[in-house]
C-alpha cells in the first residue's frame, strides 16, 4: 500500500478527531493508501509527546516549520487557532505538502485568497474540515435535492445554539479559550459556529447573493489569560441573519452562545415546492421527510433512519438499523479526501470552496456594523 504520512499541528478537541478518522479509515474502507500518524506537533514538548504516545504518532516537533520539511511528511493536518492558518498552509503548500486545514478557511476573505493562491499555484490536494457534510443523513438530503424531489427551493433555515459563555467570569484567550479572543479567531459565533451552516447552506442549496445581519457582544470585557488583564472582547456572541440565495430562496440563519439549555443544537430545515427536509445535530442519524405528493390519506412527515446498506456511507459500517454517530463525519471526510487522490477528482470543500463560506461571514459582520443589506462578494 501507498503510504499517507500525515503531520498534525496542533493535539486540542480537532486534534484528537482528526486522529482519530486517520486511524479507524483503513479498517472501514478499502483504498490504495494507508494513514500513517507520522508526527504531532505542538509548542509544549511534553503534552505533545503524551498526545503522540495516546494516539501512535511516530514522532514529535514543537516548531511547525520543522515538521513541514520533514521529507517524510505527506500531508499537513492543520488544527490551531484561526490566525495561524494562513502562514502554516502556505508554507506548506510551498513545501509541496497536501493540506487538510480545520475551519473556517482563514480569518478573513483577503487572507483567504492568498491561501487558494498558495495551494493552486502549487497544485496540492487540499481540503477543509466541514465535516457535516459527511453526516449521512446530511449527505441523503443533499442526494434527494439534487435528483428534484423538492422541487423549486422556498426557505432555507438554519441554527446553531450554544451556552458555554455566559458567565462573565470565563477569561478570553489562551488554551481551550482562544475563541473568545478576536486576535486569534477572527470572529465569534459566525465564523465558528455560523461558518458550519453556511457551508452547508451552500452545499445543499447553491450560491447566497446576499445578507442582512445582527451581531451582539453581550459581555464586553474579560480578563485575558495570557496578559491577565481585563480588555474588551471583540468578537460576536450572537448573530442572526437573513440571506437571499441567487436560486431565489430565502434564509434565516441563528446563532449564540447564550442559548442556556443548548450544548450545540444544530438544525437546518429546507422548504420546496413537493417536499421538505429537516435535521438535527441531536439525532444525527436521522432525517425528517415531508412529500406533499403522497396520498392525503398517509400524508405527514416521516422520519427515516439512515443506517440501511443504500445510504450515502453506511454500507462501510454496521448491519441496518445500528446507527453511527459524530466520529464517523471525520472519518468519511478522511476517505473521501483519499477517494480524491486516487480517482483525481478532489473532494470538497477545498479552499476554493471554503473561501466561499468566507466571503459570506464577511459580508454578515460587514452587514451586522452597516445595518443594511450587503452583497456577497464573488470568488477571483
Amino acid at each position: 500500500m501507498k503510504k499517507l504520512r500525515i503531520g498534525l499541528i496542533g493535539y486540542g478537541f480537532m486534534g484528537r478527531a482528526h486522529s482519530n478518522a486517520y486511524r479507524k479509515v483503513g479498517n472501514f474502507f478499502d483504498f490504495e493508501h494507508e494513514c500513517v500518524l507520522q508526527a504531532a506537533c505542538a509548542r509544549d514538548a511534553a503534552k505533545a509527546k503524551d498526545f503522540a504516545r495516546r494516539w501512535g504518532y511516530q514522532s514529535v516537533e514543537t516548531d511547525w516549520r520543522k515538521l513541514i520539511a520533514r521529507d517524510d511528511i505527506d500531508l499537513v493536518d492543520i488544527c490551531v487557532p484561526n490566525n495561524l492558518h494562513a502562514e502554516i498552509a502556505i508554507a506548506a503548500a510551498k513545501a509541496g505538502k497536501m493540506i487538510l486545514c480545520e475551519k473556517p478557511l482563514s480569518m478573513n476573505t483577503p487572507e483567504g485568497r492568498k491561501m487558494v493562491a498558495a495551494v493552486e499555484r502549487a497544485k496540492v490536494p487540499n481540503m477543509v474540515w466541514y465535516n457535516y457534510r459527511r453526516v449521512p443523513a446530511v449527505t441523503l438530503a443533499k442526494q434527494l435535492i439534487d435528483e428534484g424531489r423538492l422541487g423549486k427551493i422556498f426557505h432555507y433555515r438554519a441554527k446553531f445554539l450554544q451556552d458555554w459563555t455566559i458567565s462573565a467570569d470565563l477569561p478570553q484567550g489562551g488554551a481551550g479559550l482562544w475563541r473568545l479572543d478576536v486576535k486569534a479567531a477572527g470572529s465569534g459565533v459566525t465564523g465558528d459556529l455560523l461558518a458550519h451552516c453556511i457551508d452547508t447552506a451552500l452545499w445543499l442549496n447553491g450560491g447566497i447573493e446576499k445578507v442582512n445581519a445582527m451581531t451582539e457582544t453581550f459581555i464586553k470585557q474579560r480578563k485575558h489569560t495570557l496578559t491577565g488583564k481585563v480588555e474588551k472582547v471583540g468578537i460576536d456572541d450572537a448573530c442572526a441573519f437573513l440571506a437571499r440565495f441567487n436560486n431565489g430562496s430565502l434564509a434565516t440563519f441563528e446563532s449564540t452562545r447564550y442559548a442556556r439549555g443548548h450544548k450545540a443544537l444544530y438544525t437546518f430545515e429546507i422548504n420546496g415546492e413537493h417536499a421538505s427536509i429537516f435535521w438535527d445535530l441531536h439525532d444525527l442519524h436521522r432525517l425528517q421527510y415531508f412529500d406533499h405528493r403522497d396520498q392525503s390519506l398517509v400524508r405527514g412527515w416521516r422520519s427515516i433512519h439512515v443506517s440501511d446498506g443504500d445510504q450515502p456511507y453506511m454500507n462501510h459500517w454496521w448491519v441496518p438499523g445500528l446507527q453511527i454517530g459524530y466520529e464517523h463525519s471525520f472519518v468519511h471526510q478522511v476517505a473521501d479526501f483519499i477517494q480524491g487522490l486516487e480517482t483525481g477528482k478532489p473532494a470538497g470543500p477545498t479552499f476554493r470552496d471554503a473561501l466561499e463560506t468566507q466571503q459570506v461571514c464577511d459580508a454578515v459582520l460587514k452587514s451586522a456594523k452597516s445595518q443594511r443589506w450587503e452583497k456577497v462578494a464573488r470568488a477571483k
